[in-house]
């Protein structure tokens, strides 16, 4: 039985931990602020609650896995509701266009609302996407990464998947290839946001995300999606997992041979380890906790991914029940130039007509009666770096001071101004606001410049750029939305189940 640390109580911390306590291991889980999560967060306040970060389950298998591996299943802790439609999306013309669940139904919309034969381009795309679906899950998405062998070794196996990846495509290409409607391809190339990227840049093979989205649905957790932290902490903790809030981990030690052999507390505290399992950002490991040159400056070769500037709104409803009248769980709302939207906010800009995501359930517990909890979200620009005179700068660190008096305000009523314009105008209705821009989100979560995914898929090579779970410092793993095989709540999780199986069994 090894004695193993986990760096992080966030979902990545928590799966890895209850995965491995549930395998015999002891495992200690140190998170440095007061309450589990991470970025799956939660506020309350006035009788108002909010998610303040992810609004959207997606791949529910995931975590029916999770649960099975570590006890009792999922259904036994948590109820998952499925959305129909997963979202609407209103476009710069006025066009309106639900995405409903059902496949049928959907493509039927696209034909009705955008040009005929719209719904018959989609099916196509959709096909490709799973076939690409089927090829990368396993090579890229349930196995360790092995760099560009990785792609090798699916060329081995079935020549012709290359093809199907072409890895020099981008998600741009692909829509252009088989879209011919412009607002159903800037549908299609929102999917590269999930991911922190640029559609322009971003891999053709991101179409997977639609994909499994529309595949496995959209998911809500009645009270909040926040609970699904609590619900794995809970797991870790019945497997015999010990959770030590607010015990905030400043280094990795390691042994006269380099191995990792424990970790020291704020406090000077030093808690010995035979592994580690870091659950924080990639570059707060190799920068902070474990300096490693090697392994930071190739990560600083990859693209950063975007960040977001969140609005938390506490509002009164527009009808006796509080419910805002056509009013969807997700709605997103599209500027007409979204380029200039990509050109801000990876040249570390503000985004002056952003597209505006909001996430607003029919959920009464989340409100008090006649009122409703809006999450607002905008792409943005990351964080400015505090320090930029250091010799290995590089333009990734260029962003935005959020920090600057008056701009978070600024902001925030340009937001409101641009749902108003965009025909969901909620300012006299607004009780209070609270805001979170890309500075608080790297505060909280210690995101490098609040760099929500960590790494972008911008570029060809960027996947492989991403840091591998197990890390080169004998000992020490690496789990979460900045390494293998990316971010969102599903790929975070299947990234503990990665390392659990590379570390085994007691």
């Amino acid at each position: 039985m090894a004695g193993i640390v986990v760096v992080g109580a966030g979902v990545a911390g928590l799966a890895t931990a209850a995965r491995l306590a549930a395998s015999g291991h002891h495992v200690t889980i140190c998170e440095q602020a007061t309450e589990v999560g991470g970025k799956l967060g939660r506020l309350s306040l006035d009788g108002f609650s909010f998610d303040t970060g992810p609004s959207l389950l997606t791949m529910p298998e995931v975590f029916a896995d999770l649960f099975a591996a570590t006890g009792a299943p999922i259904e036994s802790v948590l109820e998952l509701r499925r959305l129909d439609p997963i979202a609407r999306y209103r476009f710069a013309d006025g066009t309106v266009l639900d995405a409903h669940a059902d496949d049928d139904a959907f493509t039927a919309e696209l034909d009705a609302v955008l040009a005929p034969g719209s719904g018959e381009q989609w099916r196509r795309l959709h096909a490709h996407a799973g076939r690409l679906w089927e090829v990368t899950r396993g090579p890229f998405l349930s196995a360790p990464l092995t760099g560009v062998r990785s792609l090798a070794g699916l060329a081995l196996r079935r020549p012709g998947d290359i093809a199907l990846v072409a890895p020099g495509l981008t998600l741009r290409g692909l829509g252009r290839r088989h879209l011919t409607d412009r607002r159903l391809r800037m549908f299609l190339e929102r999917y590269a946001t999930y991911t922190g990227s640029d559609p322009r840049r971003a891999p053709a093979a991101l179409a997977v995300v639609p994909y499994v989205e529309r595949r496995y649905g959209g998911w809500y957790i009645p009270g909040g999606l926040h609970q699904l932290g609590r619900a794995i902490a809970d797991r870790a903790t019945e497997r015999g997992a010990r959770l030590l809030l607010d015990h905030q981990v400043v280094a990795i030690t390691r042994s006269a041979g380099g191995r990792v052999d424990g970790v020291r507390l704020a406090d000077g505290t030093r808690m010995s380890a035979d592994l580690v399992v870091a659950g924080v950002d990639a570059a707060v490991v190799y920068g902070t906790l474990v300096p490693h040159r090697r392994a930071r400056r190739r990560l600083r070769r990859a693209p950063p991914s975007l960040s977001g500037f969140v609005l938390l709104l506490a509002l009164r409803g527009r009808t006796p029940d509080g419910r805002t009248p056509d009013l969807a769980h997700h709605t997103v709302l599209f500027p007409d130039d979204y380029d200039s939207e990509f050109d801000a906010v990876f040249g570390g800009r503000l985004a002056t007509d952003p597209t505006i995501y909001i996430s607003a359930p029919d959920d009464p517990t989340l409100a008090p009666p006649g009122c409703e909890a809006w999450f607002v979200l905008v792409n943005a620009a990351r964080h400015a770096q505090a320090d930029t005179t250091q010799a290995d700068t590089t333009q990734a660190d260029t962003g935005v001071d959020w920090d600057r008096p008056g701009l978070a305000a600024a902001y925030t009523a340009r937001v409101l101004d641009l749902m108003a314009e965009r025909g969901l105008d909620v300012r006299t209705r607004l009780l209070w606001h609270q805001v979170i821009t890309p500075a608080d989100l790297e505060r909280r979560t210690a995101a490098v410049g609040g760099a929500i995914y960590g790494t972008s898929s911008n570029g060809p090579r960027a996947a492989f750029l991403r840091p591998a779970n197990r890390s080169p410092v004998p000992g020490l793993f690496l789990v979460g939305g900045s390494s293998h095989p990316g971010g969102g709540l599903p790929l975070v999780t299947m990234s503990t189940k990665i390392v659990a199986d590379m570390i085994g069994p007691a």
